[in-house]
């Protein structure tokens, strides 16, 4: 597996293995020593699977508050979306910034998100399913949020508002000026 760093260095981009003949492939998708020896020491929790039916489908920003942060371990299983990491760190010197990848099932790549990171993305393609491991439970109570189209955030989603399919949840959440750090 080859582990790159992005431009907010605690953010990973991963590239597993494929290997395949006329049976299809297989592939070795997480190994805990893999990824420590790379410098992600993650305890997982829970495995996620969500499917959106629609492209430009847009679910998040979204991260758990502490206690119950998580670390996330992101990989597309079919389709491929534009996935984005917000530092949320009020110690770190990328605070505010963000970092964006397209991940597929093509590419096959990974993106390993820490703890104290919004984290959201859009569906490239109809049908997309989205498999990520999580560090810590889901808390419903210290789940948190913010706007995906916050101008002050200055993502580039690849799909505009009119067109973004999202929940009334999504829809309503925060702007990043109102955000409180360790909230």
């Amino acid at each position: 597996m080859q582990v790159s760093e992005m431009a907010i260095p605690d953010v990973k981009m991963l590239a597993p293995a494929r290997h395949g003949d006329v049976r299809g492939f297989f592939s070795e998708t997480w190994n805990g020593a893999a990824l420590a020896a790379a410098g992600i020491v993650a305890e997982f929790v829970q495995d996620n699977h969500a499917l959106s039916r629609q492209a430009h489908t847009v679910r998040g920003l979204h991260w758990q508050a502490a206690p119950a942060e998580q670390g996330k371990l992101i990989r597309v299983s079919r389709g491929a979306i534009f996935d984005v990491a917000v530092d949320l760190r009020g110690h770190s010197p990328t605070f505010g910034h963000h970092v964006s990848a397209t991940i597929s099932e093509e590419n096959w790549h990974q993106v390993w998100i820490p703890p104290g990171f919004a984290h959201g993305y859009c569906t490239l393609a109809p049908d997309t399913e989205v498999i990520y491991k999580v560090t810590a439970p889901w808390e419903p109570k210290l789940e948190r949020g913010l706007l995906w189209c916050d101008p002050d955030l200055a993502i580039d989603w690849p799909v505009d508002l009119s067109s973004a399919v999202l929940s009334p949840r999504d829809q309503s959440l925060p702007a990043f000026a109102d955000f409180k750090v360790g909230r």
